[in-house]
């Protein structure tokens, strides 16, 4: 098993100059060194949509964990069922929050995700996050370079301080382009926001229409200062 000290150098020559930007290269050096001590957090975004198709053709056993915050759009969790349809021998998992919403509004306000997005997304995202990766070596994340600045230095490995484990993103070198050409060729169950101008879909009260095209996330927690849900803030990022 790899370790923070010695994973870099093991690493750091994946190429990237071939029909997957070497994203199936990533995935099975993963699964070859993680086996089922790596686990892979999915969004169900198109991104998800490419990388749960090729995560499948390395492990078909691969397990799949969807943080379900219950305030999911109804595309959203259409999409994971078909993909639990088209894959069924990937382990899909549906992780919930300690609190249910009810019990967030009496101890925290109604609609925290107002008054306090950062707390709500601690409560529904962060905390199951760090409970399914309690013990786990690795996990994958469908990070691209090109969604935001504060993605533009994400590596295919990359040492994880927030959830002190090992975050391996397949995708980086992906363009958006690329991500709906490999939907497209393959025929992928897909979320149907995205014909309506969502490139980056969340939680339904933070999430409208993108904002600006030039921008994916720009319709992601409109005028809340807030660019991520605390997944992706590593101390090594």
């Amino acid at each position: 098993m790899l370790t923070y000290e010695t994973w870099d150098e093991k690493t750091r020559d994946f190429n990237s100059d071939n029909p997957t930007k070497g994203a199936l290269h990533v995935l099975k050096w993963a699964y070859e060194t993680y086996e089922d001590d790596l686990v892979y957090a999915c969004s169900f975004g198109i991104e998800g949509s490419v990388l749960v198709d090729l995560v499948h053709q390395v492990k078909p056993d691969a397990q799949i964990v969807f943080l379900d915050t219950h305030l999911h759009f109804l595309e959203t969790y259409e999409v994971i069922e078909a993909a639990k349809k088209r894959y069924p021998s990937l382990h899909i998992i549906l992780k919930t929050p300690a609190l249910s919403l009810e019990e967030q509004a009496s101890k925290h306000g109604e609609e925290l995700w107002k008054l306090n997005p950062n707390q709500c997304c601690n409560i529904r995202k962060v905390i199951p996050l760090e409970e399914e990766l309690n013990g786990v070596t690795a996990w994958l994340s469908g990070l691209r370079r090109e969604q935001s600045p504060t993605r533009q230095n994400t590596q295919f490995v990359n040492r994880d301080g927030r959830f002190k484990s090992i975050k391996i993103c397949p995708l980086i070198h992906w363009t958006w382009k690329d991500i709906w050409r490999y939907a497209h060729k393959h025929d992928l169950p897909y979320n149907k926001l995205h014909d309506n101008g969502y490139p980056s879909i969340g939680c339904e009260p933070c999430t409208q229409a993108a904002l600006n095209a030039d921008d994916l996330r720009s319709g992601r927690w409109s005028g809340l200062g807030k660019l991520e849900c605390g997944l992706h803030q590593s101390d090594s990022q």
